[in-house]
């Protein structure tokens, strides 16, 4: 089991302390009000609220328990996650109390270790001057993903019963008096009188039905309690949760209004791929222009880009949110340090600034966003919209920037000039960039603290392990951590060439002096200064960079295999679907755990016959490869493993073998792993797969519409024993089909195909039709077929279809213009289904598609509608 048990102590020797309040912050001890606008505002300076942040759940149900499990100690740990936080510019934290972990069936407060480390989180969060909203009532156990174990009044009434069952509403009404009332120890405040604790929204995502009086009714009765304890701070209530009733909530005693947004729905048990920008294009909120929602206050309570590493999607919805004009977002949720190896806290969701590098940095530039935005900004749509002040996303780059003046962001290696390199002051990234240029896969941060004086931290090595959105386990790392020394080479006006490189968190000792502005570190904090500067100035006087102070640094220790080991090294290689026989074939593999002098080779065979070993090319620490030759890819098998040679066999690294990892190589007598990766070589000219039902299970998303006619999916068999998908359509209830007026999509299939072809993508641009294998039990049912490009482009055609089992040619000239479906389903409903960018191009460029779809529209009459689908390719 994978753990981090006894590995907090020495984090804490890295020089973590205790930040002296915020004074940057705007109004950094003001209370909040809401205008008769709807615009929520400082008291003191009467300027608007712009904050975004985080959720973070530490203190509660599985963080609290995994904590627990790893062996951390969890007010370390929440210090090392809030002094991250600090360093990614968060200014806003929330979170749904686990009302049922600190409280009884009556609605008591419980004074326990679960509202002790709340209060201490608040206490760390107002040291670094993070903002709070808390949601006191969550309306569910503490068990996800275990069995639940929480006795508060969430354990025996259902969201359903909450606003109708007198009992529970008595128990609630007892809970936000005594839970406002409770005094913090450390603060020594009442979490009402907290002027870091700008407002609170009643509950967590309720469960409403008609009639809207009764809602109405229970939401007022909870603000009249919290009211009743001397509260002046607004009120936020869920509307977007419940939208059948969301008039009820206009009408309802409150100031403001939250909403969430997972824009390609949750938990999808894998990673998400493809464009998935046009999902964060726009968030119309469909009462915008009803006075009753003009006059209130709009937050985001929860937010997230679900199953997704790219680090694109934040920075265009904190875009889209200002556009909506919300004043608050909170992603759900930041991952704690201690559990982030394995992602097991909600499977879905996966940001950490030392496992998630990119994506974090993704974070930072998306609070720069939200901040600089006007608040009801419009913009133009997507693509237009990719380019916006001092922000660039770019989904073909992966890359989203910052460049300003004084500021410089990236989350990936990017070409791109600052705009004013003299008078820069702070620059962070992952990769390289003019002005920095990194070997390792840890994001970096510079500071400019005085002319010729910057204050310069590096973290460690993240390497993926496996996809983190499958299943979770604390025994299943996700993404191993590694300290490597990496070349660093920077490049500032006023450091020069030649300066000088100095350790400053606890233990770092380390002095160099740059030769061309190069040198190498590892992992932690250092000073870089000119020979003018005097260094020892700044190491021995406590300064602060804002919250931050000087010396402090806060990273994990490597990923170790056992917790009594060395880290043991991984490769990891993703075969392409097939390859073209008589062509070259390059793979690529990651590597982690592996010095840069280790060799790799590549033993490559066709099955029952000839064997090659290649010598890999190392393109950096991480990274590999190594091209097999023609000659040995003729029709058939080729399988292939990865030797890892290291260089010092002497300390203890012995010869290992991948995908397993095991001792020896395959030449060896008594090599016994049968586990191997393997392509299948085929004719040029055959089939190239865009889906194949017995192969991507895992790779497909299938899901229904959430709509009247919502349907779902199941695998069965042809008559042939093959293994095909069944989208399934259910014939409406009355009252749904009475409500709906025309045919609606019901259930869909998206593939991404991309990587899938890189053996075969010479042969592209000679496909010149569809191969759909399908049937239905219903001809007569609605059906189309689209390819979506890398630019969000969606071109479709009808899809026939038989009783019998057929292939359907679909010449690729036939495919028209569309919009493609915003599939998995975004929440919250009244989003957007469909979305076709302004100008698209009139043909199709095969060579840009990526992703296929598969839409089945209902309702279904008579019985249940039945299209099954064997496979999709290109002929």
């Amino acid at each position: 089991m994978l753990q981090l048990r006894g590995l907090l102590p020495l984090l804490c020797c890295l020089g973590l302390a205790t930040a002296a309040p915020a004074q940057s912050r705007s109004a950094a001890s003001a209370g909040v009000f809401v205008d008769q606008q709807g615009v929520l505002r400082w008291q003191d300076s009467r300027r608007e609220v712009a904050l975004f942040g985080v959720n973070y759940t530490t203190p509660f149900a599985h963080a609290y328990r995994a904590h627990q499990r790893v062996g951390a100690n969890p007010e370390q740990a929440i210090r090392q996650d809030v002094y991250h936080l600090a360093r990614l510019g968060v200014d806003a934290f929330r979170v749904h109390v686990w009302d049922v972990e600190i409280t009884d069936t009556t609605g008591n407060l419980q004074q326990n270790e679960h509202l002790r480390l709340l209060d201490f989180l608040l206490a760390e969060l107002k040291q670094r001057g993070i903002k709070i909203i808390l949601t006191p009532i969550a309306y569910w156990n503490n068990g996800y993903p275990e069995p639940d174990t929480g006795t508060g009044f969430s354990s025996i009434y259902s969201k359903a019963e909450a606003y109708v069952n007198p009992r529970a509403i008595r128990a609630q009404e007892t809970y936000l008096t005594q839970f406002l009332n409770h005094q913090n120890p450390y603060t020594k405040l009442a979490l009402r009188d907290d002027p870091d604790i700008i407002a609170f929204e009643v509950c967590n995502e309720p469960r409403y039905h008609e009639p809207k009086a009764q809602v109405t009714d229970f939401a007022n009765r909870m603000v009249k309690a919290m009211r009743a304890t001397g509260l002046q701070k607004p009120i936020f209530y869920n509307i977007a949760e419940n939208y059948p009733v969301h008039e009820a909530i206009l009408d309802a005693n409150v100031d403001g209004l939250t909403f969430q947004w997972y824009p390609q729905g949750l938990v999808s048990g894998h990673e998400l791929r493809g464009n998935l920008l046009p999902y964060v294009d726009q968030y119309p909120i469909p009462y915008r222009q009803d006075p009753r929602f003009q006059r209130r206050a709009k937050m985001v309570y929860e937010f997230e880009s679900a199953d997704v590493l790219q680090p694109i999607m934040y920075p265009m919805m904190a875009r889209s949110f200002r556009e909506a004009g919300f004043q608050w977002a909170t992603q759900f949720a930041y991952d704690p340090l201690a559990i982030a190896p394995y992602n097991t806290e909600y499977q879905t969701h996966y940001l950490n600034l030392a496992y998630t590098p990119s994506k974090a940095m993704s974070m930072l530039i998306a609070g720069k966003v939200f901040r600089t935005v006007q608040r009801g900004q419009q913009f133009r749509r997507y693509p237009a919209d990719s380019v916006f002040g001092a922000f660039r996303v770019s989904y073909r780059e992966q890359l989203s920037e910052m460049n300003t003046d004084e500021e410089f962001y990236y989350t990936n290696s990017t070409r791109t000039q600052p705009k004013r390199l003299a008078r820069l002051q702070h620059l962070a990234g992952v990769g390289s960039s003019p002005v920095v240029t990194y070997g390792g896969t840890g994001a970096y941060f510079l500071d400019r603290l005085a002319p010729g004086v910057w204050r310069l931290e590096v973290m460690p090595d993240a390497v993926p392990l496996r996809d983190p959105f499958e299943t979770a386990s604390l025994r299943k790392a996700v993404t191993s951590i590694r300290w490597n020394e990496q070349p660093l080479r920077v490049q500032l006006p006023d450091l020069g060439s030649a300066f000088t490189l100095r350790g400053l968190n606890q233990g770092n000792r380390v002095q160099q002096q740059a030769q061309g502005g190069a040198l190498t570190v590892h992992p932690g904090t250092y000073l870089l200064t000119t020979r003018e500067q005097d260094a020892a100035k700044w190491v021995t006087q406590d300064r602060k960079l804002g919250v931050l102070g000087l010396s402090e640094f806060v990273a994990p220790l490597p990923t170790p295999d056992q917790p009594t080991t060395q880290p043991v090294p991984t490769v990891r290689s993703t075969p392409p679907a097939q390859a073209t026989a008589g062509q070259p074939l390059q793979l690529r593999v990651q590597v982690a755990g592996a010095e840069l002098q280790d060799s790799l080779l590549l033993v490559a065979q066709h099955f029952y016959g000839r064997t090659r070993r290649l010598p890999m090319t190392r393109l950096g620490l991480s990274t590999a490869e190594a091209t097999v030759p023609a000659e040995l890819l003729y029709p058939g098998l080729l399988r292939y493993w990865v030797v890892l040679k290291p260089q010092k066999k002497s300390a203890g690294q012995p010869i290992r073998t991948f995908p397993a990892g095991q001792l020896g190589q395959p030449s060896d007598w008594d090599f016994f792993s049968q586990e191997h990766w393997e392509v299948p070589i085929v004719a040029a000219g055959s089939p190239l797969p865009l889906f194949r039902a017995a192969h991507d299970q895992r790779r497909v998303e299938v899901r229904g519409t959430e709509n009247a006619f919502s349907g779902w999916a199941d695998y069965v068999t042809t008559p042939a024993g093959e293994l095909a998908l069944r989208l399934v359509v259910p014939v409406p209830s009355a009252q749904a089909a009475a409500s709906s007026e025309a045919a609606a999509p019901a259930v869909s299939l998206r593939a991404y195909f991309a990587d899938q072809l890189l053996g075969r993508s010479a042969e592209l641009a000679g496909a010149k039709e569809l191969l759909v294998r399908v049937r239905s039990n219903q001809p007569a049912a609605r059906a189309k077929v689209l390819l979506v490009t890398r630019d969000a482009a969606a071109y479709s055609a009808a899809l026939p279809l038989t009783a019998d089992w057929q292939t359907v040619r679909i010449p690729l000239s036939a495919l028209q213009p569309d919009a493609m479906l915003i599939t998995p389903r975004p929440y919250p409903g009244f989003l957007p289904l469909h979305f076709k960018p302004a100008n698209q191009p009139a043909q199709l460029r095969l060579a840009d598609a990526e992703v296929l779809q598969i839409v089945v529209d209902g309702p279904a009459t008579g019985s249940p509608i039945q299209v099954d689908l064997e496979s999709v390719s290109l002929q």
